[in-house]
Formats: C-alpha cells, structure tokens, sequence
C-alpha cells in the first residue's frame, strides 16, 4: 500500500470513526476533551515548526503572512455564512431545535471539510510526512465532531444506518478537498505554493483557536487537557525525526 493511499485513508477515518462511536456508545467527556486538546497540540505544532517555515522557504515571508491572513479569514467567512455550531450545544437543545441544530452541524462540518483536505495535500509539493501528520491530527479533530453529529441525529431519528451514513458523509469533502489540491498543486508557481501553505498554517491555527482549545477547555478534566496539548506537539517534533 503507498504512503498516498493510506494517508487518503487517515484522513477519512477521522468523521466515519466518530460516527460509528456516536450510534454505539459516546466515549466520556473527559477522553473527548483530551482528543481535542491532543489535536489542537499536534495542529499547532505542525503550523509553527512545519507549515510557516515551508511556505516562507517556497516563496517569502510577505506571502506567508499573507497566506496565513487568508486562511483565517477563509474560516472566519465560513463561520459567519454558516455557524460552525459548537457540539456542546447539542446537550442544551430538545425537539425540532436539537433537530435544526443538528441538521446544521452536520452541513457546517461538511463545508468545513473541504479546506481541511485540501491542507492534507500539501505533502503532494512537499513532504509526504508533513501530510501523513496532518492527516493524523485532522482525523482525530474529526473523531468528536463525528460523534457530536451522528449521536443527535440517532436520537431523532431511531435509524442507527441512516444516522451512521450521513454523519460519516462529512468525510466526502474531505477527499474531495485533497483530490482537488492534488491536482492544481502540479500546475502553480512556488509563490503560489507558499501562499496556499501559509493560508493552511492560518486555517489550522483559527480552528484550534476557535474550536479545539476553548472546546476542551473543562474544569473535570483536572489539567489533562494541558498535557494532551503538550503531548501533541511533542508527537510531531518526534515525527520530524523519523
């Protein structure tokens, strides 16, 4: 099997995973909080010591702060177009409003998918680790939301199939993002290349800052949380000595 095929499926597993667990048994709040904060460590780490120093080796530091703007701001505009709803508001809601919620969540997450792939890509002009670590760390961001969208809609809806089916459907943009970057990847100039790295370093950053870090952020988890962060980033400087 090629390192590119088992990196296309890391990066599904991560929604199919979780939305398997979601119609079985959810897993406690505090293992959830950990995988969270795990992920945000492993995305952050991978932003700062990976992603900023390739695009400015590609291109410049100018075009990678400039790429970091944009992916920020790709992911601010699709919050305000379409809330990424946050899954503890899940608990909160009854009826046809946890219904609604529901239903938005998972077409929030399918948008949100779709840059997610593309940044997976990013080994295809660079280094194939750096997208097997993505891969990775998306796929175990992926994991609760996974749970957090097939486990309402199993309540609904009293299809364990159906909820299992469209809630691992958020997995789709994900290839679809990665096959597409692929593809434009060949055909761009290095500047360009540079642009869409530092743009995947503000991506990943906004969603720790806006979703993974102030989500797992919980007094019961009595400081776990820190040491998964910690824990994350260490994994990937131990990764780039492989």
């Amino acid at each position: 099997m090629s390192n590119l095929t088992i990196i296309v499926i890391i990066s599904v597993l991560g929604p199919v995973i979780g939305s398997l667990i979601g119609v079985l048994r959810k897993p406690s709040p505090v293992f959830t909080y950990n995988m969270l904060s795990f992920a945000a460590g492993v995305m952050l780490a991978i932003s700062f010591l990976e992603l900023i120093p390739e695009s400015i080796e590609f291109s410049s530091i100018t075009i990678c702060v400039l790429g970091m703007l944009l992916g920020s701001l790709l992911m601010y505009g699709i919050d305000r177009l379409l809330p990424h709803i946050h899954p503890q508001l899940l608990e909160q809601e009854q009826g046809r409003q946890l219904e609604k919620t529901s239903t938005y969540l998972i077409i929030g997450i399918f948008l949100h998918n779709f840059p997610e792939g593309m940044a997976i890509a990013i080994g295809t002009v660079s280094d194939t680790r750096l997208s097997l670590a993505i891969a990775i760390a998306l796929a175990i961001h992926n994991i609760p939301e996974g749970i957090c969208t097939s486990s309402p809609y199993y309540l609904l809806t009293q299809k364990r199939l159906k909820s299992f089916l469209v809630s691992s459907s958020t997995a789709l943009p994900i290839l679809f993002g990665f096959l597409f970057a692929r593809k434009i990847y060949q055909h761009i100039s290095f500047d360009f290349v540079g642009l869409i790295i530092g743009a995947t370093a503000g991506l990943m950053i906004y969603i720790c800052a806006d979703e993974l870090i102030p989500a797992s952020c919980n007094k019961t988890t009595n400081h776990s949380t820190i040491f998964s962060l910690i824990f994350g980033a260490i994994f990937v400087v131990l990764l780039k000595g492989i």
